[in-house]
C-alpha cells in the first residue's frame, strides 16, 4: 500500500493489523481472531500470518526511517514523524520500536550486516574466480582474466597473490557499498548521534569486516608466511594486549599493524564519502586500490623485495 504526502511523493504505508488501530485511529488491544479450523488442522496459520505482517510492517518502518536519515540526519530521526509518514498511529509504532534509540540500533545493525555481507560476497567471488582460473592458493597470479584491478597490473608480482587479491577485493567492496549507500555509511562512521550509545548488540555485526580481514591474514600466514617489520620495544606491551583481545593466535607484531590498517581503510573510505578528497584526488579507484594493497603489505601479506629493508618473516605455524 502507498499514499501521497504533502510533498507530492508517494510513500508506502504500513499494512493495517486488527490489534493496532481502531476505526477512530487509536491503538486497540484486542487480539487478532484465530483462523484455525476446529480439530487442530491448520495449526500455526494465524501465528504465521501475524509474524509475516509484523515483518512487513517492520520493513516499512525501517524504510521510512532510512528515508528520513537521508533527508534530515540521524539526530532528527523521530518515531512520531515516521509513524505519520507511513499512516500509522504512533502508539502502534511503539509496539515495534519502543524508542528512537531502538530504531536506530536496528538500522545500525542492518547496515553493519549489509556491509559485512558485501565484503564476504566479494571475498567468495574472488576465491571462486581464482579457482576457476586454476590458480593455487598462495601462488602468484597474473592480472589477466580480470582477477586483479587494473591499478595492480604493473605492480610487483608479490602484490598479485591470492591473499592480497582477497584483501583488496574485500576493501573494494567496503568502498563500493559506502559510495552506494552514503547515508547508511554515515550512520556507522559519521558524526555520533547526540544522546545515543550503541549497545553491545552492534558489536558482532560491526566486526564482520574486521573478522574477514583477520581470516585473510591467517590464510596468508598458513600458506606463505607473513613479512612484517619488528615493533619498537615501547609498543611491545600494547601489541600483546591487542593480540590477546583480538587475535590470540596471531603474533603481536602482526595484530598491531592490522588495527592500523583497519582504521586506515575506513579513513580512506570516509574521506571519499564525506568529500575530503574533492579537488585533491581525481583517480580515486586506482588511488584506493594501491593504498589498500599497501595496507596488505603493512600486515605482512606482501613479501618485500630483496634489499628493501629489514623485515622479519613469520612462517606458517
Amino acid at each position: 500500500m502507498s499514499t501521497a504526502h504533502r510533498d507530492g511523493k508517494t510513500r508506502p504505508t504500513a499494512p493495517t493489523r486488527p490489534e493496532e488501530t481502531t476505526e477512530g485511529g487509536e491503538a486497540a488491544g484486542a487480539a487478532e481472531p484465530s483462523s484455525r479450523p476446529a480439530g487442530g488442522r491448520g495449526r500455526g496459520t494465524a501465528g504465521g500470518a501475524r509474524a509475516r505482517a509484523r515483518e512487513e510492517i517492520t520493513a516499512v518502518i525501517k524504510d521510512e526511517a532510512r528515508r528520513q536519515l537521508a533527508a534530515e540526519g540521524a539526530a532528527k530521526l523521530s518515531l512520531r514523524a515516521v509513524a505519520r509518514e507511513i499512516g500509522m498511529v504512533s502508539s502502534a509504532l511503539y509496539r515495534y520500536f519502543p524508542s528512537r534509540d531502538e530504531l536506530l540500533t536496528a538500522l545500525i545493525i542492518d547496515a553493519y550486516n549489509a556491509l559485512g555481507a558485501a565484503g564476504e560476497e566479494a571475498d567468495r567471488s574472488f576465491v571462486n574466480r581464482l579457482e576457476e582460473a586454476g590458480e593455487a592458493a598462495g601462488s602468484t597470479a597474473g592480472p589477466d582474466g580480470g582477477l586483479f584491478p587494473a591499478a595492480l597490473a604493473d605492480s610487483d608480482p608479490a602484490y598479485r597473490t591470492a591473499v592480497v587479491g582477497r584483501w583488496v577485493a574485500v576493501c573494494r567492496a567496503v568502498r563500493e557499498w559506502a559510495l552506494a549507500r552514503p547515508q547508511e555509511y554515515a550512520l556507522l562512521y559519521g558524526s555520533p548521534v547526540p544522546g545515543y550509545t550503541a549497545p553491545t548488540a552492534t558489536v558482532g555485526p560491526a566486526s564482520r569486516i574486521g573478522v574477514l580481514l583477520v581470516d585473510i591474514v591467517r590464510e596468508g600466514r598458513r600458506t606463505t608466511g607473513l613479512s612484517v617489520q619488528p615493533l619498537p620495544a615501547s609498543l611491545a606491551a600494547e601489541a600483546r594486549r591487542l593480540a590477546d583481545d583480538l587475535a590470540p593466535d596471531l603474533p603481536p607484531a602482526v595484530v598491531m599493524p592490522m588495527v592500523a590498517a583497519w582504521a586506515q581503510l575506513f579513513g580512506l573510505v570516509s574521506f571519499e564519502v564525506f568529500g575530503q578528497f574533492n579537488r585533491v584526488v581525481e583517480s580515486r579507484e586506482d588511488f584506493f586500490v594501491r593504498s589498500v594493497a599497501a595496507l596488505a603489505a603493512s600486515v605482512g601479506l606482501v613479501a618485500p623485495r630483496e634489499g628493501a629493508g629489514a623485515a622479519g618473516t613469520i612462517p606458517a605455524p
